[in-house]
């Protein structure tokens, strides 16, 4: 995914740079010497598979598998407000839908919403997480007293065994980019189908999809415009490639150019697991 750059881009660059004193290129005179450089990937999307192998001495290429693993996506998840205290929110405004159920949390990260479950007088949750992060899971599920409530299970959603039969309770943060991005519904539809009990809840239940236009010519001009001089030699053969690169960011509401139009609404309790979207316009 594109992104925007910004302020704490650089600077966090800069504090890479200085804090990776291994990691350098050195220039001799005429001669390029290069000593000691690791390869990198600045690849941040997640490839939706478990972890390569429990190394402590995680690579590049281990986060582009597992990205999941690093702290920062779920940070940043975290720090979400409106995503996690919409969660929070239904979870104890709701709290007879949870009092002593059994809660599924599919894809549980941190075990943010196991927590509030937990919290709101759930009788056990599982919380199933592929990547490593399942490890501080269970360590931050201990460290808040709730490891008798709460049972952290490390793998695929597909390939492991609860210890209950059926649940009462499905929840899960599994919208990315776009809504689908992420392509977890299928894991979340298919524990559905395998453990929710018939009259069972699955939250969120209904998510929608929409599509609109906007304009932004400062961001046209900055990252578009600019493969048509590069230091004096024309490269705009890439600027094809860089308008079908997807963006994500905010925008400002002066910016949105269209209305606003309504691609798909699913029912996540009712839907099959093999998705197929189609609208016209």
């Amino acid at each position: 995914m594109g992104s925007r750059k910004n302020n704490n881009q650089t600077n966090n660059t800069n504090m890479d740079n200085n804090n990776n004193n291994n990691n350098h290129l050195r220039f001799e005179d005429a001669d390029e010497v290069i000593e000691d450089v690791a390869e990198t990937s600045n690849l941040d999307q997640s490839m939706g598979g478990c972890d390569l192998d429990d190394s402590n001495d995680k690579t590049s290429a281990d986060y582009y598998f597992d990205s999941y693993s690093h702290f920062g996506i779920h940070e940043e998840m975290l720090k979400d407000t409106v995503r996690t205290k919409t969660y929070q929110n239904v979870i104890y405004q709701n709290r007879f839908l949870f009092k002593n159920k059994v809660v599924l949390d599919v894809g549980a990260g941190t075990g943010i919403l196991s927590l509030f479950c937990a919290k709101a007088g759930a009788a056990h949750v599982y919380a199933v997480e592929c990547s490593h992060m399942a490890d501080r899971a269970k360590e931050i599920v201990e460290t808040n007293g709730y490891s008798k409530v709460i049972t952290v299970l490390k793998g695929k959603i597909e390939e492991l065994e609860l210890p209950v039969p059926k649940v009462d309770i499905i929840i899960s943060e599994w919208m990315g980019y776009f809504l689908l991005f992420e392509n977890m519904l299928n894991s979340v539809l298919f524990a559905r189908d395998k453990w929710l009990v018939d009259d069972g809840v699955i939250l969120p239940d209904i998510a929608s999809l929409y599509l609109t236009a906007i304009e932004d010519k400062d961001y046209k001009e900055d990252k578009i415009e600019f493969w048509n001089n590069v230091y004096g030699f024309d490269m705009s053969c890439i600027k094809k490639q860089a308008l079908m690169e997807p963006l994500v960011d905010t925008v400002d509401q002066n910016q949105i150019a269209t209305n606003c139009q309504l691609l798909k609404s699913m029912d996540t309790s009712k839907c099959l697991q093999r998705l197929f979207i189609h609208s016209t316009f």
